[in-house]
Parts: C-alpha cells; structure tokens; sequence
C-alpha cells in the first residue's frame, strides 16, 4: 500500500509537499481547481524545484478547462523538471466544472481527449477539432517524444470504469469507491479525516477544522449527484440553507470553501449535528482505527491511499497519518 497525499492547491502547496517527502509519502497530488487555487502546474513545478523523490502529478485534471495539447506540453515539461517521478489524473469536473456553473464533461469527451493527450506524449500526429497537431518542441523545450507519463481515471460509474479499463494506467476514486478496484494494478482512493488525540469529541474545533472539509463533501457530492442529502445528519438543515440562494448562483454557495473549510450552509449544518457523519465520510479516528481501516482497504484491491489533510496545521496532520496509515503492527494484515 503507497501513502499519497493531496492537496486543495494553494500557494503553499510547493512548501507543504516538500515536507510530506520528508515525511514519506510515496505521492503528491493537487487539484485542478482554477476558480479557487493558483494553478496547478506551476505549483507542481515549483514543488519538482524542491524535491527530489515524492512523486508528483495533478489529481484530476478537467478536460474542459484547457486544450489537450497545453496539458500535453505542461506534462512533459513537469516530466522534464521532475524525470520519473510524474502520473497524471483525469476526471469529467467534479468542483473544476461545477463550481464555474459548468457541466461535467461526458465520458465520450473525456476518452477522445486522454487519448488524443497520450498520442500527443508519444510523439504522434493526431486530429483535434478538425486539425492536424503534433509536440513539435524542439532539443531544450520539451524531453524528446515519447514521454511515459502514466495515466489514471476518476471514475465513480459504469461508463468511468469501462473508460479506466481501456486507457488508463489505473483508477483514481474518491467517496470510499472500492467495488472496481480489484480490476486495477493500481487503484489509489482519495480520503479525508484526521487522528483523533486521546478522548477527542468529534464536535471539537480542531476536529471541525482538520475532518469538517472532507465531511462536508459528502454533502456537496450527494447533492451534486442526486442523491438524498436529508438522509444524512442534518441533511435538512443543509439543504435548506443552500436553497435560500437563487438557482443561477447556487453552486457559489455550495463550492464556497469547497475542501478547505466550512462555508455558511457546512457551518450551519455542522451546528445542528452534521459532525455526527464523519466515521462514515471519512478516515476519521485513533491512530489504531485509522491503521485498521487502511489495512482493510488494501484487502479491498487499493493500493494507493491518498489523504488529503485541512486545517491550521497541515504538518502536523500529515505527520499523525502517515504514522497512523503504517503502524508496524498491522503491517501483518495487508500482507
């Protein structure tokens, strides 16, 4: 089992990256998420800049925010500054579409154009909205073509997985996703949460602060794909605090500190009890739970947890997991 971490990408992430290699992480993913983080590739570029072993990629990137050839060249350049080291994760726009009031790419989309973004690295000749392409970066711009970058898929569906299988180096799921996972040499599945200290509450601050964001998903996700979000604690609560807000700009209200903090409609609901969901929502408990939990998803085929730590103290967080997530004594389970 690799343990990976990702990021909401911000200015800090080239720091914040560098100390989860020293920490030991095998990986570091950042979101591609423009309509509230710096960009992700220059964040990467500047984390290549001050590491040497972590590996590094974005996790996901969105189609419909760049041409294929852009993320094609940024690819190679971060191969190039990091030689090695790169993957690179796609996805139809979970909070890089919807937050901007855009759809999801379709999954038709998403194939012609990770493989359109693979023939490219391969050095090849290939048609895009009725043109001919190819990396034409000569000696000192660009590694020479071909460029191995491994490819992953975030999937959650039929048609995602049947995408995966065909094009994709492995999956990249999210929202405790493990049904597909034994079908994938590399199957990396993204969490949330935080090592309880002692006797913690899980109504604390520092809890609201380090597993409030990744429990608060749950409740955007639900929402976002149709499920019942008043099913979940104060679900209502949540739901009627979004729905005070017009149609045409709910999605700012509900991606409002989207993976970083609480906004008003989390904050709201977390008052009236929504902290109550975090074991289920998310890798949330002692350092012994949290070991547990990580050895029977890699009896589940994942092979690549990636956390994701919020809150004040992100050093302190990724510190406590990993020592959590690789406990000797249950070393023996995975195995």
């Amino acid at each position: 089992m690799e343990i990976s971490v990702q990021f909401a990408t911000s200015l800090d992430s080239p720091h914040h990256i560098a100390i989860a290699e020293q920490l030991g992480y095998d990986r570091a993913w950042l979101f591609d998420t423009p309509h509230q983080s710096p960009d992700v590739w220059m964040m990467l570029a500047l984390a290549a800049q001050r590491t040497a072993t972590i590996g590094l990629g974005p996790g996901a990137l969105v189609p419909t925010l760049r041409h294929p050839m852009v993320n094609a060249s940024a690819a190679a350049t971060l191969a190039a500054l990091a030689p090695g080291r790169i993957a690179v994760a796609f996805g139809t726009g979970f909070a890089g579409a919807r937050a901007m009031g855009a759809a999801p790419s379709t999954w038709a989309f998403l194939r012609e154009y990770v493989r359109t973004f693979r023939q490219l690295l391969a050095g090849e000749t290939v048609e895009w909205g009725g043109a001919q392409m190819q990396m034409m970066h000569p000696a000192g711009f660009a590694p020479p073509r071909p460029v191995a970058v491994p490819v992953l898929i975030s999937a959650l569906g039929p048609k995602g997985f049947a995408v995966a299988r065909e094009l994709a180096d492995g999956l990249f799921t999210v929202n405790g996703e493990t049904g597909f996972a034994p079908r994938f040499a590399w199957a990396a599945l993204g969490v949330h949460g935080t090592v309880l200290r002692g006797d913690e509450s899980l109504h604390s601050d520092r809890v609201r602060a380090a597993a409030g964001p990744g429990n608060a998903l749950a409740y955007h996700a639900t929402h976002e794909f149709g499920g019942d979000v008043v099913a979940l604690p104060a679900g209502r609560v949540w739901l009627d605090a979004i729905n005070e807000h017009p149609p045409a700009s709910r999605h700012l209200a509900i991606y409002d500190q989207h993976l970083v903090g609480l906004n008003d409609a989390d904050s709201t609901a977390w008052d009236a009890g929504s902290w109550q969901a975090i074991p289920q929502t998310t890798l949330t408990g002692t350092a012994t739970d949290i070991g547990d939990r990580v050895a029977e998803l890699a009896v589940r085929g994942i092979t690549e947890i990636i956390y994701q730590p919020t809150g004040p103290d992100i050093p302190g967080e990724l510190e406590a997991f990993i020592a959590a997530a690789r406990r000797p004594d249950h070393a023996s389970k995975v195995s």
